[in-house]
């Protein structure tokens, strides 16, 4: 089954990620992948991806992970709601708005 994931590309302490498109018996760091499909830079915070390619591999059958699932949500690429990918153990939290 194919798979839309992050690959780590940064530096040490320079977190920074790919986009790819790859088989998920593929360990994350093997370098076995499709296509690149994006980065996303988490200092810069704002991911830079391919819609068009994204729609065309989720309409042929790949799906995302809960995290790309997210970063897709967030730009409007596709539309739903953000997965929970933390830990059982630490639920979300509602946002608090602070009062002035």
């Amino acid at each position: 089954m194919l798979k839309i994931r992050l690959q780590r590309v940064g530096r040490k302490n320079d977190p920074s990620f790919r986009v790819v498109l790859t088989d998920s018996k593929n360990a994350a760091r093997s370098n076995k992948f499709h296509e690149i499909l994006g980065s996303y830079d988490s200092r810069k915070g704002e991911p830079v991806i391919s819609a068009e390619r994204v729609k065309y591999w989720m309409s042929v059958g790949a799906k995302p992970s809960g995290t790309v699932h997210n970063l897709l949500v967030g730009s409007k690429i596709i539309e739903g709601k953000k997965i929970n990918v933390l830990s059982k153990k630490s639920p979300i939290r509602p946002e608090t708005v602070p009062q002035a």
